[in-house]
């Protein structure tokens, strides 16, 4: 069908127009950055053309094929930046009305330095060459071999401006215009936000090479779902640090951009602001009801099981138990505090909040009083970090925020869920290792093909199924002194040290009890036809194992101390085959890197479904 592009868009652009919705076409995209992708389009209103950067939140067009080169398009936000002398188009959202078409129009570059070339030389021809040669303006005519010249004219004189009389010269003074934090970009000369402060840091101070300093930090969120954090260092903390207000609206402008540092910035910009002595920070008095007070991007739990370690993710759930705050030690001999919460959702699995430092004591302290009274609240978690020691937990970061019992749909319906039954739903904690859903279709493999394809070095565990031979067992050290208190559906298992004669003491609850449990470590030798290796295998895999609980173990031999019949339970278990599911992870020890191999389960072998699976491989051998 024929399409008509809107007339003169590029020039209307170019002279600021930011409301016209134009309609142009995609000639070419280019992707371009090394440390963050970005595509670079060139645009056209079937008469001119001009370059546009599109905004990394819109990547997904491009990569799923919406835009492509032919695309007529609709540009819905957009602005007009000056990139290194060159004016470019950056496109904050568009809309696809054409994803492939021919070219339209005759389109021509839109240049500056083109039209710097007519205005000097009205109705000049472009095919001529200008230069100046012994004080003659030659005019050399591709059509003319004899050359023609121009008497030199000279200017009448002209005394040079005289400054002293006219005071001080005044930069532009006009107010900046609002942009979308999504269009901030470093070549930008003049710009302003208007942005809603989401968080703000504590003031924290330091001391390198160059001397000491403090430094404090803010994120914003402004009416377009843009995000972006601010810093400032030294005098300019001293200027805005008791001015930033956490829900307040600020407009905000003259500060520089500098990349992101991902390693302590969640926030999905590549840019930073940095205030400066120059920059203003005016606080909006009235309130702007389009900028929303936070923005959530929840997880629900089940899905945590396959986030990467340290990965920054929101999460809400209810808060089903509430552990005592407990003193660590760190690293660095600092002393700090720990606290560990459950929440469940509808998602069928629960998950370990770890709180650490001042979290404890005001939000940990708070939840702890409202479960003690009969209810459940509602917890939601903004930029919790993710960690996979001994299954998923997500921890509390200097930038994560918590909102007990937050007005928001999200926590209206959960909390609407427990309350119809959701609160006697079974849920799986995801906070120790078991078997991911997905690896019910097992994958096979031989004892020496776990080092032979380097299994388990990858950032996330190898789940492989191995047929192999139990051929040692190291019984000297076989269990561990667990705790036995229950933490919201499931039990501490922390190792417990002796308080007195009579008592043990964990740490991690902070309490002492007269019976503690006992729990598998074990680690066995297992072996195929092909070679043979050490695993390591916890409570559950441990009584599959050996048919017995660890306690029982335990009791036999160091409190009967019937060697015996320890030692006959031992070797009843030796050569004999099980089917057993692994998890392959590379840990540090010390500091040696080494592959731990852990067992998740341990079954019998059942020779009807073994000899299928046999006879399956058979019939695909070519």
């Amino acid at each position: 069908m024929p399409v008509n592009l809107t007339p003169n868009a590029i020039a209307a652009i170019n002279g600021g127009d930011v409301n016209s919705k134009p309609l142009v076409q995609v000639l070419d995209i280019k992707l371009i950055g090394n440390s963050q992708e970005r595509y670079r389009f060139l645009l056209s209103d079937a008469v001119a053309t001009q370059q546009a950067m599109l905004a990394t939140q819109l990547n997904d067009r491009v990569k799923s094929g919406q835009v492509r080169k032919g695309s007529v398009i609709q540009l819905i936000d957009y602005i007009c930046s000056v990139v290194q002398n060159r004016k470019i188009i950056v496109v904050l959202n568009m809309e696809t009305i054409i994803p492939e078409c021919e070219i339209i129009g005759n389109p021509k570059m839109n240049t500056e330095s083109h039209s710097t070339a007519q205005k000097e030389f009205p109705g000049g021809n472009p095919a001529r060459s200008v230069g100046v040669t012994n004080n003659n303006l030659s005019v050399q005519n591709g059509g003319n071999k004899m050359p023609s010249f121009r008497p030199s004219v000279q200017p009448p004189f002209q005394p040079p401006p005289n400054y002293k009389s006219h005071g001080t010269i005044l930069k532009n003074e006009a107010p900046a215009r609002i942009i979308p934090i999504a269009a901030l970009n470093p070549y930008q000369g003049r710009w302003a936000i208007k942005a809603r402060v989401t968080a703000k840091g504590d003031l924290r101070r330091y001391n390198n090479a160059r001397g000491d300093g403090k430094v404090f930090s803010f994120d914003l969120l402004d009416s377009d779902g843009g995000e972006i954090r601010v810093t400032c260092f030294n005098a300019v903390v001293d200027r805005f640090y008791d001015t930033i207000e956490v829900g307040k609206v600020y407009l905000i402008s003259k500060g520089s951009l500098k990349p992101a540092q991902k390693n302590f910035n969640h926030l999905k910009n590549e840019w930073e602001i940095f205030l400066e002595a120059s920059s203003s920070v005016e606080l909006c008095p009235d309130e702007d009801g389009s900028i929303p007070k936070q923005q959530f991007s929840f997880r629900p739990i089940s899905e945590i099981e396959n986030v990467e370690n340290n990965s920054i993710l929101d999460v809400i759930g209810i808060v089903i138990s509430v552990n005592p705050s407990v003193p660590i030690l760190r690293k660095n001999g600092m002393e700090t505090q720990r606290r560990i919460v459950n929440l469940k959702d509808g998602s069928g699995r629960s998950v370990e909040l770890t709180m650490w430092g001042e979290f404890c004591n005001r939000e940990g302290h708070q939840l702890q009083e409202m479960i003690d009274s009969g209810s459940f609240p509602v917890l939601a978690v903004k930029s919790g970090k993710v960690n996979d020691f001994s299954g998923k937990s997500v921890g509390t970061i200097s930038a994560t925020q918590l909102f007990i019992n937050p007005d928001f749909t999200e926590a209206c319906n959960l909390r609407e869920w427990f309350d119809r039954g959701g609160k006697n739903a079974a849920s799986q904690s995801i906070s120790r290792d078991i078997m991911p859903a997905g690896s019910r279709n097992e994958i096979r493999k031989t004892v020496s093909q776990i080092k032979d394809e380097g299994l388990g070095r990858s950032d996330k565990p190898d789940w492989v199924t191995v047929k192999a031979t139990i051929s040692f067992i190291k019984t000297d050290t076989f269990c561990y002194a667990a705790c036995p208190l229950m933490i919201g559906d499931r039990q501490c298992n922390k190792k417990v040290t002796r308080s007195g004669n009579t008592r043990w003491q964990c740490d991690r609850c902070n309490q002492e009890f007269e019976d503690c449990d006992y729990r598998y470590l074990l680690q066995a030798q297992v072996q195929d036809h092909t070679g043979l290796t050490w695993v390591t295998a916890f409570q559950e895999a441990g009584e599959e194992i050996l048919g017995c609980s660890a306690k029982e173990l335990y009791l036999l031999k160091y409190e009967e101390e019937d060697d015996f019949r320890f030692g006959e339970i031992i070797r009843s278990r030796l050569l004999n085959q099980f089917l057993f599911r692994l998890k392959i992870k590379e840990e540090m020890y010390g500091e040696e890197q080494k592959v731990k191999i852990t067992v998740v389960k341990a079954d019998k072998v059942n020779h009807t479904s073994e000899s299928r699976h046999l006879l399956d491989l058979i019939s695909k051998c070519p």
